[in-house]
């Protein structure tokens, strides 16, 4: 081969990527006019040729910088549908680049994700597709339930538009007790009635153990019980049966005794009966917590003798102290509204 005929493809490769950065240069210019112009479907569609021809090339960074930039001007334009298809294919294109090792970008798309969602307001059809999207990307860097700080950022864009019920949802998954226990004191006062003060916390602790965070679940009933100013007592032992419930939990797991957690569930399960929800969760902590089968949820004795009375008697030591002077909290301020 001579030299003439090794350098000929090396040429060849070198016309072709010239060409396509001439024709990527064409097209930005075109964007950045329909843009001036207010001409915005022919932007999105520039956008997308050009996700295109970076994906194609592999050219991630470049492909996310670009629609980025784009979703950001198309909101600030108010073309929010427009601006939440770029979103997608920003999800697309990190998908598609998968994650680097010692790469710590892609943590960094995290916030900016939750910006751009934010931006977004709720009647964005595609927004509810790009939480999903997003979410189901950010597994893969932080495990089953996605990443936390994802979680809290959307969490706070439905708390800005009074969507209580699906932020409560990502609150529980933002692995910030602290903050989800002044969460819920907040939707206790503003949405609940004063006898289900103690079913706000309790159901979301047993979501939490059911979700393998006892560490959020713990910081979540600490800050609630702490706080709340209608609950009777901040400290143990409790007026409300349920939160007496929940204190006692905690400690069982520690000493990882099904016998005892049997025993626990029996004792309480007049109250556990006015939430039928709670008995999935408890089923599941069963399973989690104390190896218990399924199969067997409700075998084993039924009273609290021998054993069982040993246990109970150490953990309920003082239980019936009657104190009928309510404490007070010691209230921090502004406790129910900074969020943040």
């Amino acid at each position: 081969m001579t030299t003439a005929e090794a350098e000929a493809p090396v040429e060849s490769g070198n016309n072709s990527s010239s060409a396509n950065q001439r024709g990527v240069s064409r097209v930005l210019a075109k964007l950045s006019h329909s843009l001036e112009l207010g001409e915005f479907y022919e932007a999105h569609m520039m956008y997308r040729t050009l996700y295109f021809r970076y994906t194609a090339q592999k050219r991630y960074q470049d492909c996310l910088d670009l629609l980025f930039d784009g979703a950001q001007k198309l909101i600030e334009k108010g073309q929010e549908s427009s601006a939440a298809d770029l979103c997608l294919l920003i999800v697309d294109t990190l998908e598609k680049r998968g994650s680097q090792t010692g790469d710590t970008n892609n943590f960094q798309w995290v916030p900016w994700l939750g910006q751009l969602i934010r931006g977004l307001s709720a009647s964005t059809v595609e927004r509810e597709t790009l939480i999903q999207r997003a979410i189901k990307w950010s597994i893969a860097l932080h495990g089953q339930y996605g990443h936390p700080v994802l979680h809290k950022l959307i969490a706070h864009t439905f708390w800005s538009e009074g969507n209580i019920e699906s932020a409560r949802h990502h609150f529980l998954l933002c692995q910030d007790g602290s903050l989800c226990g002044r969460v819920l004191i907040e939707i206790s006062q503003n949405k609940g009635f004063h006898q289900e003060v103690d079913l706000f916390l309790v159901q979301a602790v047993l979501q939490q153990l059911s979700l393998k965070d006892r560490k959020t679940a713990e910081d979540t009933f600490t800050e609630y019980t702490r706080h709340h100013p209608k609950l009777l007592r901040h400290e143990f032992p409790y007026k409300e049966p349920l939160v007496n419930f929940i204190y006692f939990l905690f400690r069982l797991i520690d000493m990882k005794s099904v016998s005892a957690f049997r025993a626990l569930r029996k004792l309480y399960e007049p109250s556990l009966k006015r939430d039928t929800s709670f008995q999935k969760y408890i089923t599941k902590i069963g399973v989690i917590y104390f190896d218990e089968q399924v199969e067997h949820v409700h075998s084993g004795p039924s009273g609290l003798g021998g054993m069982f009375g040993d246990i109970f008697n150490r953990l309920m030591q003082g239980f019936d102290d009657d104190d009928e002077e309510p404490s007070r909290p010691q209230r921090r301020q502004n406790a129910n509204h900074e969020l943040d």
